[in-house]
């Protein structure tokens, strides 16, 4: 809305709406002091009375007395908005505090699922729900970002696409991407995917699309930054009770702990031993849905469920601190696998 150009008359009684807004102007002049209290204005910076009949006329071209903007901020207050009225005027409470302003845009820059350049303009978005004070303290990020954000160009438009699909309850197909030894995507296959999509999660710093591919009867993960080209199919998904281990439903938090690098397949049981220190890192990968004994010395026993895939990746990159106890048959995996790497160092 261009609030540009706009002559505010405290005097008149009989305001009349403005055809090109829509509202009076009376009104208008609420929202046009709540714009000025949301950029300039905090606990620090407190503006008076003439500060805002300043910036009224600045920023909008439009005037009006004293006492016409302290009535307008009685009625925003009136309204529900948190303005204090000491030693000047203030918005206390927003949207969103300053620190959760910080802690989604630290998240999006972060992020490995979507481009540098969608990351600015979301970051952007963020920024317009503060003040002018907080631009200017992150306003560093956007010249620091990681660089390391996704390559696809494409993943807002899958996202949305996706979310259509699984609120109608259709099928998609889609083109999957894999990097090549020339470092850029590619299609994965010459064949497009057909997936029944389900949910869209979130595990260490990667987004998932958890769907069924058509020709199996159990879920998969596709990372959203690889998935390009979505064309939401006529077809019914296939129902969720129908997939294998979905019987009874998708527990999200349950299906993250399970699938800690998102493989696909069965989870099961499996008993390791562990150097105590080791407890952060196995309650950030596998969640407290698990059960833990003391065992000699500094060591603990774990018991938990999870892929097997996934177990074998996390317990080889701890392989100096555990120990596998059960299943024999993951024992006998790791020691392959082990034997391996030591043939390779002979």
């Amino acid at each position: 809305m261009d609030m540009k150009n706009i002559l505010i008359d405290s005097n008149d009684k009989d305001l009349e709406d403005y055809s090109m807004y829509g509202t009076s102007t009376k009104k208008m002049l609420n929202m046009l002091i709540l714009d000025i209290l949301k950029e300039h204005s905090d606990s620090e910076h407190r503006l008076i009375q003439q500060d805002i009949i300043g910036l009224l006329d600045s920023e909008y071209g439009a005037t009006c007395e004293r006492r016409a903007v302290k009535n307008n901020i009685t009625s925003l207050q009136e309204m529900g908005y948190d303005i204090v009225a000491d030693k000047g005027y203030y918005l206390r409470k927003r949207e969103f505090s300053d620190a959760e302003l910080r802690l989604m845009i630290d998240s999006i820059f972060t992020s490995g699922a979507i481009t540098d350049k969608e990351a600015h303009q979301l970051v952007k978005k963020l920024e317009k729900f503060s003040n002018k004070y907080f631009k200017a303290h992150v306003s560093h990020i956007h010249s620091a970002s990681s660089g390391k954000n996704a390559e696809n160009q494409n993943v807002m438009e899958s996202i949305a696409a996706i979310d259509t699909a699984i609120s109608k309850g259709k099928k998609i197909s889609f083109s999957y991407l894999q990097f090549a030894p020339d470092k850029k995507l590619h299609p994965k296959r010459n064949i497009r995917y057909v997936v029944s999509p389900y949910q869209m999660i979130c595990s260490k710093g990667k987004y998932y699309l958890i769907g069924n591919y058509d020709a199996y009867d159990d879920v998969s993960h596709y990372r959203l930054d690889r998935i390009t080209d979505v064309e939401i199919l006529k077809d019914a998904r296939k129902p969720l009770k129908t997939i294998k281990g979905m019987e009874n439903g998708l527990n999200i938090a349950e299906h993250i702990a399970e699938h800690v690098y998102m493989f696909s397949g069965e989870s099961q049981h499996f008993k390791f031993r562990a150097n105590e220190n080791l407890m952060d890192t196995i309650v950030d990968n596998f969640g407290k849905d698990i059960r833990v004994n003391y065992g000699e010395d500094n060591d603990i026993v774990v018991d938990l469920k999870c892929n097997s895939d996934a177990f074998f990746y996390w317990i080889m990159q701890y392989g100096k601190y555990t120990e596998v106890l059960e299943p024999k048959s993951m024992r006998e995996r790791i020691k392959k696998a082990a034997l391996d790497v030591l043939n390779k160092y002979k």
